[in-house]
């Protein structure tokens, strides 16, 4: 073996150890510890922890505010899905020959880079029932019939949240759409257009297939994005007014620091990685179904 080949192998190695071990040192034992301290009662600061077998996992499941939490997540989960089919056509239209296509794609993006609490102060300010930009547009418009208290109101404050994370993820995901668009081979597309292709056609036979593992991808994030939203329900409305706006992860860190159950806290956590799997694998089959479905016709 050439030094040459040795070096090679020793880069790789090296390059497959490292990750490895920092992925078991701080993903795989904290989540065996986390499941661990899930059968426990523990309230964060003792030496000791009383082994209670599964009576977390009752109490969680009995806990109507954590099912109200649940269902607010399900807002984020929906208005986010519906979002993406609108994310793909603006990653469509972003790497077509559009003018000022440049400027467009920055300020797609521009919210996903700004912090988070900062954007979820300036959304308070925004629809703030005192001098709030947004009950001024409204009164501008003669519109005044539609003013609400946007943050109080238990019908609608899920439904302005959701907005405001939308607003901060929307690009991100329309950039992850124009990067698989753009890997695409163009001598596909190109053939298609010779063959009487329509864009309708080009898009739904020809770049749906061709980007299907980015789809994937983003649904999966919106999953996962939807089940911890924790920042700007925090920020915005402590997840008020009651538990409202509450969501899973809100209640699961309030459950942990507020009153001192880590116990149960670690139950939650375990609850959230399952669900996250669990809908993302139905979703997926779901999915891939209905594409095999609409391929067989």
């Amino acid at each position: 073996m050439t030094k040459l080949s040795k070096k090679r192998k020793q880069f790789i190695i090296i390059a497959l150890v490292i990750p490895m071990l920092l992925l078991i040192a701080f993903v795989v034992f904290p989540a065996i510890d986390l499941f661990r301290m899930s059968f426990t009662n523990w309230d964060g600061y003792s030496k000791e922890s009383q082994l209670i077998g599964i009576d977390n996992y009752i109490s969680m499941f009995k806990n109507k505010d954590l099912w109200m939490s649940l269902k607010n997540n399900a807002v984020y989960f929906f208005v986010h899905l519906v979002m993406i089919v609108v994310e793909l056509a603006f990653a469509v239209l972003l790497t077509s020959k559009l003018r000022a296509a440049k400027f467009y794609k920055t300020m797609v993006f521009m919210p996903y880079i700004i912090n988070g609490v900062a954007i979820s102060y300036a959304f308070s300010y925004f629809f703030s029932p005192i001098n709030g930009a947004f009950d001024a547009i409204l009164q501008m418009l003669n519109l005044e019939h539609l003013i609400r208290n946007w943050l109080s109101d238990t019908k609608i404050v899920n439904y302005v949240l959701s907005f405001v994370s939308v607003w901060r993820f929307s690009g991100y995901h329309v950039i992850l759409f124009m990067a698989a668009l753009q890997s695409l081979p163009q001598d596909v597309e190109e053939a298609a257009r010779v063959d009487g292709a329509s864009a309708w056609h080009l898009f739904k036979y020809v770049q749906i297939p061709g980007i299907m593992l980015m789809v994937d991808f983003v649904l999966f994030d919106n999953i996962r994005g939807a089940l911890q939203v924790f920042d700007i329900p925090f920020v915005m409305t402590a997840g008020g007014p009651g538990y409202a706006s509450s969501t899973f992860t809100l209640y699961t860190i309030k459950t942990a620091f507020t009153f001192s159950n880590f116990g149960l806290a670690s139950t939650m956590a375990v609850a959230i990685m399952v669900m996250i799997v669990a809908i993302y694998l139905i979703q997926n089959k779901l999915i891939h179904g209905f594409i095999l479905r609409d391929k067989r016709k």
